[in-house]
Order: structure tokens, then C-alpha cells, then sequence
């Protein structure tokens, strides 16, 4: 018998995976703190996770310079406190945000994020966040993107 050749099930999982996403882009945006709730309520810790990390980050995508941004990160804040991962992740985009904005952030703050974090910024417009990463960041990838911004800023 072959078995390249029978159709294999895709595991419920990624089933529950791929519907969750689904579910999560198409929410009204008063349901969301509670659907993100009942995703992580999924017996599968790792993959329920996965699935709001994803929302959480194309959601603050597309809010960074709205108005709606604050609220939101508070509510999913709420939805999320018991999750460090996740809880980091909003605490991140929002520095991020207070990174690209110019508004008020700390390079202590910055310098104690994770890799995900400064190779954003690294790649981002603030100079001030730019040049503390290219020379203190916490890996050999994030510090050479950062020059390589600075370098594309300066000759622009």
C-alpha cells in the first residue's frame, strides 16, 4: 500500500487553528475581548496562543496611529493578563508605537525587549531608537539592521 498517495486528515488542532483566525479577523470589535477569552480557553495552550499572538499583531497593525489604539490594548490586556507572552506582546507594540510616534519611551525599555521587538525598531524611522540599536543591540542581526537604516536615512 502507498501512503504518499492517501489523502492524510490535517489534525484537529490545525483545524481549530485555522478557525480561530477566522473567527478573530471577523469579530466586532465589542465581541473581541471576549472571543480572544474563549480561544484561550483551547486545551491546545500552544496553539490557542499562537492564534491570538496573530491577532494581536495584525490587529495592532492596522490601529498604531488611531485613536482606538489605547482601549483596545487595554481590553486585550484584560483578556490576556494571565498570558505573559501575550501581555508582553501588547506591552511591545506599544512601545513600538511610542517608538514611531516620537512619543515618550525609555532605552532601557527598548534594550530589555525582545529580538522581535528591536528588529522592528531596528528597521523602523525613529533615529534616536536606530542609533541605540546599532550600537547595544542584542544580537548581531538587529545591530546590522539598524546601521543599514541609518545608513538609507542619511543618504536620503
Amino acid at each position: 500500500m502507498n501512503h504518499h498517495n492517501t489523502p492524510q486528515e490535517e489534525p484537529a488542532e490545525h483545524l481549530r487553528f485555522a478557525a480561530y483566525l477566522s473567527k478573530l479577523e471577523q469579530v466586532a470589535d465589542a465581541d473581541e475581548a471576549g472571543l480572544v477569552s474563549e480561544v484561550l480557553t483551547d486545551p491546545d495552550q500552544t496553539m490557542a496562543q499562537s492564534a491570538v499572538l496573530r491577532h494581536l499583531d495584525r490587529r495592532a497593525t492596522d490601529l498604531p496611529h488611531g485613536p482606538a489604539y489605547e482601549p483596545w490594548t487595554e481590553s486585550m490586556t484584560q483578556a490576556t493578563i494571565r498570558y505573559p507572552l501575550l501581555t508582553r506582546r501588547l506591552r511591545e507594540w506599544s512601545l513600538l508605537r511610542a517608538i514611531t510616534l516620537g512619543r515618550l519611551w525609555h532605552q532601557d525599555a527598548l534594550l530589555e525587549s525582545s529580538d522581535w521587538l528591536q528588529r522592528k525598531a531596528a528597521a523602523a524611522s525613529n533615529s534616536d531608537a536606530i542609533e541605540i540599536l546599532a550600537e547595544r543591540g542584542r544580537t548581531k542581526r538587529i545591530r546590522n539592521t539598524a546601521r543599514i537604516t541609518l545608513k538609507q536615512q542619511r543618504s536620503r
